[in-house]
């Protein structure tokens, strides 16, 4: 860490925009495969027509294994590689998390997500045509790429309080969908002349940040090993007491994060949490299975829908990817739109329900009328984006950092990682699904794609509004309690 000791706030500033860049390429780099598609298998419906002149026929019409009648299948194939691998290892990830330094965890991931993503565009310029080559690279980087989402959580977590998480993370959130554009509009510059470079330059902007993050990322507010002429005043290392009601309802007295916990000596920090004892923790199976549906939906839009522009509105490769972009800048006001709700009422649960609830004719009305003009279709895929991503932003950043710092931990705070990637690894197992039934479906019509999705959505929603249910009893009573007893505040 190159940074000289800094004013807390000067590192939570810091915390926030590393945090924010080091995802945004993550995404950048998981975006190219949704926009190199469409030119794997371009003009393969007329195989009776040759390359023009001049013309190189390996990016004309299609490029083997991908020149077949199942070319669908096996696209989705490569998103599922991707995506069972990241689900599996997510939840290994998390234990690690919470056992390794951040800093090196992270970077580490970074740099070795940057190889394997360069790689599957090496195999542009080495001609591989065989269908298990992509497979594996499939695999090896949704495995590397697992060490993200628990690490920039953790970090985060760690300098942030309770009081405006949902608004500070559903801004911070944006991430996804800053990086998706960037990684879409970055592949466009090459999908249609030379499609490898649409992964080489991302996993160089990967790999770069991952060397980044090694130099410049700060954990906690004091890292171990620094002396105490270092530290400064006992006055600094704590933020004052504040009195918050918890999600569930409960008033009590919080402390943000304790200062001086990473100072500590290790034999005094408390244990990391177990699998099943982050699972106890009410909320995390709910919230769980919530963006298990929430993500399906999402990433089946990440991953098909520029072939979806495509094959139904009739755009170019390029054109569809960048009308695609549109889906997650409504994802970004989604995600802060969500947060800042969630903070002013107190109920995320109840939040992410409404937002489901209204996604679901969204969807049922973007497939049916949105490709009818360029204006329908850029409104109707900003509002899909944000009312699909705005719950699954609220989920995957505040509300896996309220239940990793939940007052049944009585203070440990060494569950948060464990947490994030319970929740989010349970959503990949969604994610997964999503792009290979939508690879399955789809030979039988987009109509029955959409059907998939909106059911999807409403299982989310009816998930979510169990979570809004206990919410709402607990809160009811917990207020009623601290009417009739104030000092019940301070417990």
């Amino acid at each position: 860490m190159l940074f000289p000791v800094l004013p807390p706030r000067r590192y939570r500033g810091l915390t926030l925009v590393l945090t924010f860049l080091f995802y945004a390429s993550f995404h950048l780099s998981r975006k190219p495969i949704s926009i190199v598609k469409s030119e794997l298998h371009t003009n393969c419906s007329s195989p009776e027509k040759s390359p023009p002149n001049g013309t190189n026929s390996t990016t004309w019409c299609d490029w083997a294994p991908f020149d077949q009648a199942n070319y669908k299948e096996l696209f989705g194939a490569l998103d599922n590689a991707f995506l069972v691998a990241y689900a599996i290892g997510m939840f290994i990830s998390g234990i690690f998390g919470e056992r390794l330094p951040l800093r090196y965890y992270l970077s580490g991931g970074m740099v070795l997500s940057g190889m394997f993503t360069s790689l599957f565009g090496l195999a542009y310029f080495w001609e591989i045509h065989v269908l298990w080559y992509y497979i594996v690279i499939q695999i090896c980087n949704g495995l590397v790429q697992t060490t993200g989402w628990p690490s920039v959580v953790t970090c985060v977590g760690n300098w942030f309080g309770k009081g405006k998480r949902g608004l500070i993370m559903g801004i911070w959130n944006s991430h996804t969908s800053v990086g998706n554009i960037l990684g879409s509009l970055i592949a466009g510059v090459w999908v249609s002349s030379a499609w490898g470079l649409s992964f080489i330059v991302p996993g160089i902007i990967i790999a770069v940040m991952g060397i980044v993050c090694f130099l410049f990322l700060v954990e906690c507010e004091y890292e171990p090993g620094r002396d105490a002429s270092s530290q400064p005043p006992e006055s600094e290392e704590k933020d004052p007491e504040v009195t918050l009601p918890t999600d569930d309802g409960i008033c009590i007295r919080e402390n943000t994060i304790d200062s001086s916990e990473c100072a500590r000596e290790p034999a005094e920090q408390p244990e990391a949490i177990s699998f099943l004892g982050a699972l106890r923790i009410p909320g995390v199976v709910e919230f769980s299975l919530c963006l298990l549906f929430a993500k399906l939906v999402s990433y089946t839009f990440l991953y098909w829908l520029p072939l979806y522009i495509v094959n139904v509105a009739h755009f170019g490769a390029k054109e569809a990817g960048d009308l695609s972009t549109l889906f997650d800048v409504g994802g970004i006001l989604g995600g802060i739109l969500a947060g800042l709700i969630s903070d002013y009422t107190g109920g995320r649960a109840t939040t992410c329900c409404v937002m489901l609830i209204v996604a679901a004719p969204m969807l049922f009305l973007y497939n049916h009328v949105g490709q009818n003009g360029i204006a329908s279709s850029v409104s109707m895929l900003i509002i899909c984006g944000a009312l699909v991503n705005g719950p699954y932003a609220l989920i995957t950043t505040a509300v896996s950092a309220d239940l990793g710092t939940h007052e049944c931990l009585k203070g440990n705070a060494k569950a948060l990682s464990t947490v994030t990637a319970i929740i989010d690894g349970t959503g990949s197992i969604g994610a997964a699904l999503g792009p290979l039934l939508a690879g399955l479906i789809s030979p039988t019509g987009w109509n029955n794609v959409f059907y998939m999705l909106i059911t999807a959505d409403i299982l989310a929603c009816l998930v979510g509004f169990s979570r809004a249910c206990c919410d709402c009893q607990r809160r009811c009573v917990t207020k009623m309690l601290c009417n009739l007893f104030p000092s019940i505040r301070h417990w």
